[in-house]
């Protein structure tokens, strides 16, 4: 027999109303909303005022309440909530990818010891159910790479710039005007959100726990026309992918802008829909593509959570400890690099070059360069600087001690 879930909603904004709404609708949970707790006490929402609360302590205190549903934007606030929710015996749900990547250890550890289950599918790529899948499906099988289109703010902008002659600023104004990215649409368009969604997948597809400043992350903020134009004549398309892939014995793990062939599973991944390309020892390559962003998508991956929560559902995290790889320090990859400055190029260390141009306004390089010469500082401080990979290009591992090997003979 299921359980009666008792939950108590923080946050009412696209995610949480949509909750609300396909809740009420659905007739195969055996679950409510008894409070609902939000910030800000002005702001008009579709349901009467007394329906909302103002204090966490509303739902916390609340020993009736057995489920809290975590789906506010305030990483640190969050955290505050989650942590004391498990110490109360509450399960939780949780969407916020930025408070899982900052603190995955702590609240492992804590929910584990409290005895609670932690869900946050809705974290990672909205409706597509790939992180269940990574715990059920792909639990015995030996997972190869994982690549993902996981932001539907930077999908957007990318296929409005592949299909139409604007500038990035006026696609991103768009979006804005919209709802698909936000005001300040840095957490997006720099990659950090891919980043976040990235080291979740590395959980729950290698066993690996990572922290944000351990993992590489380049953005789409500074993509001109000229390179959209490099595209196309390559037949390649700009895609910003959450990328992981093992190597020898490590996994090579980072989110940048990738240039992707006709045949790559982003290729024809459009506007805010997100896809996730798994690859097993034994599965090959399986894509699951489905909107990633939205009220109702994101509120249905919620959902699916609190349906699982009515049988005492809970991640293994088995590959946890069976997985020895460890996160690559340092590899090789091959880049494109361009600026209207061709002197900005120069603060890009390349090993060697494959393919270069250079007029008075614009200027690019193509060719190989070690991960640790790069970095989002690097990228976010030169103004038209973009940074992009290419998917199908080989990655050669750095070993410690072939640098050392290297520093001895210089």
């Amino acid at each position: 027999m299921s359980n009666k879930l008792k939950i108590g909603l923080f946050g009412f904004g696209c995610v949480g109303s949509g909750l609300y709404e396909v809740l009420n609708q659905s007739n195969l949970l055996n679950a409510s909303i008894e409070k609902i707790v939000v910030k800000d006490r002005d702001k008009h929402r579709s349901l009467a005022k007394d329906r909302f609360s103002f204090e966490k302590e509303t739902v916390l205190d609340d020993s009736a309440i057995n489920l809290v549903v975590e789906l506010i934007d305030d990483a640190e606030a969050a955290f505050e909530i989650v942590t004391e929710a498990f110490r109360r015996g509450k399960n939780v749900v949780s969407a916020n990818k930025k408070l899982i990547a900052e603190h995955l250890d702590e609240l492992l550890a804590l929910s584990e010891e409290c005895g609670v289950s932690f869900l946050y599918e809705a974290a990672v790529c909205g409706s597509i159910p790939v992180i269940r899948n990574l715990e059920e499906y792909y639990n015995n099988d030996s997972l190869a790479s994982i690549k993902g289109i996981c932001n539907g703010t930077s999908n957007y902008v990318l296929t409005r710039l592949n299909n139409e002659l604007k500038s990035f600023d006026e696609v991103l104004a768009d979006a804005q005007a919209i709802g698909f990215a936000e005001s300040d649409p840095t957490l997006d368009i720099d990659g950090f959100d891919s980043k976040y969604k990235l080291q979740i997948l590395l959980l729950h597809t290698f066993g690996l726990k990572t922290v944000p400043q351990n993992v590489l992350n380049i953005g789409v903020r500074h993509v001109k026309a000229e390179d959209i134009l490099f595209a196309k004549e390559k037949g390649l398309r700009l895609k910003l992918i959450s990328y992981a892939k093992k190597v020898e014995d490590e996994i090579v793990a980072f989110a940048a802008p990738m240039f992707v062939k006709d045949d790559s599973f982003a290729f024809e991944v459009n506007n805010e829909f997100n896809a996730v390309e798994i690859e097993g020892l034994f599965a090959d390559k399986q894509v699951f593509v489905g909107k990633g962003a939205g009220s109702f998508p994101t509120a249905s991956a919620v959902l699916s959570d609190v349906s699982a929560l009515q049988y005492n559902y809970k991640y293994e995290y088995r590959k946890l400890g069976s997985n020895s790889s460890s996160l690559a320090d340092d590899f090789v990859f091959k880049v494109f690099v361009s600026s209207k400055n061709a002197e900005s190029l120069s603060l890009i260390n390349f090993i060697q070059v494959e393919e270069e141009f250079s007029s008075s306004n614009y200027s690019y390089k193509v060719g190989l360069i070690k991960s640790s010469s790069i970095n989002y500082e690097l990228y976010r401080n030169q103004p038209d600087l973009f940074i992009a990979a290419f998917e199908d290009a080989e990655i050669e591992l750095i070993k410690k001690e072939k640098q050392q090997v290297e520093s001895l003979e210089v």
